[in-house]
């Protein structure tokens, strides 16, 4: 019987912004202007890190694989959501949602753990200086950054096949703009309790406990920082840091806001607004923080530049 009830739903309609056609007709330039930004500017930071070799450090590796992540997980979902921006047809397959759901699952997970692994990196760069480049050594950062892809992927595909296994009893009208899994597992008949504890445990693994990581990274980073005795040093090192900062702070707000607050069965437009801050804005801007702030990597797309320029 639960089978059956399974198979009732072959698609599913994402009812987005769509009570809100002067909201559709608003955000459809402005999130395919910011999509535009996020892959030009993070095609641009991958780039510029693998053509300059002097940028060929931990530092803007685990940058490089922040920036492939972003791209991979607005691609997502944005392009389907801009469809259904101009279309009343807003349907996806049954088979589509679940691929949706593990990737954007996947690459939103797996940025939660680099951005940590990127402020541990910071804190062996500037509190253990002399044994940074034998602590982070390539291996390491490839290991490190493997580590982060693969068990985000596992834990992903996990949570997505518990969820997709639930019976929908012919439930079909998703709350969102997207297969986001708290909108699906709504519309769910049977028993959530189990793909709601691997929600919160994996919730818990992934915001509070590397957050927490990056706190204690910082707290000793500023402690180090204040005891160099140049002030261009320090500016430096702040200048550097400052940049991963405001990136985590945003990310992690928003993200924290929708995953760790009060469950409620009645759907908002602020959830799917809030989805829009963190899984658009944020790619959009993290290209933007790291290269304004930056100058090392100002220098190298000037220089990659004038090459190309000169080539040609």
């Amino acid at each position: 019987m639960e089978l059956v009830n399974r198979t009732e739903v072959s698609e599913f309609f994402l009812k987005g912004f769509s009570g809100y056609p002067a909201l559709e007709r608003l955000l459809f330039p402005l999130c395919s202007a910011m999509y535009l930004v996020t892959l030009l500017g993070n095609t641009a930071i991958v780039a510029v890190s693998v053509l300059d070799i002097r940028l060929h450090t931990p530092m803007y590796f685990f940058l490089g694989n922040l920036s492939i992540l972003d791209i991979c997980y607005t691609s997502t979902f944005v392009p389907l959501m801009l469809v259904h921006l101009l279309s009343a047809q807003k349907t996806i397959s049954f088979i589509g949602c679940a691929i949706q759901m593990c990737l954007s699952l996947s690459t939103g997970s797996t940025e939660c753990l680099l951005l940590a692994i990127m402020a541990y990196d910071r804190y062996l760069a500037i509190c253990r200086p002399l044994r940074y480049p034998v602590l982070m050594s390539h291996r390491f950062c490839l290991l490190l950054a493997g580590a982060a892809w693969v068990l985000c992927l596992f834990k992903s595909v996990t949570e997505t096949v518990i969820a997709m296994r639930l019976p929908f009893c012919g439930h079909y009208v998703v709350s969102h703009f997207t297969c986001e899994i708290l909108a699906v597992l709504k519309l769910a008949c049977g028993d959530t309790s189990v793909s709601e504890a691997f929600l919160l445990v994996g919730a818990i693994l992934l915001l509070p406990v590397p957050l927490a990581l990056i706190c204690l990274s910082y707290t000793l980073i500023l402690a180090t920082i204040l005891k160099v005795p140049s002030a261009a040093g320090r500016r430096k090192a702040f200048s550097t840091c400052s940049a991963h900062l405001a990136v985590v702070l945003l990310f992690y707000g928003t993200v924290i806001f929708m995953y760790m607050k009060p469950k409620s069965k009645e759907a908002r437009i602020s959830d799917e607004v809030f989805t829009v801050l963190y899984a658009v804005v944020t790619p959009m801007l993290n290209p933007v923080i790291y290269s304004l702030r930056n100058k090392e990597v100002k220098e190298a797309a000037r220089k990659v530049w004038d090459r190309r320029q000169t080539s040609v």
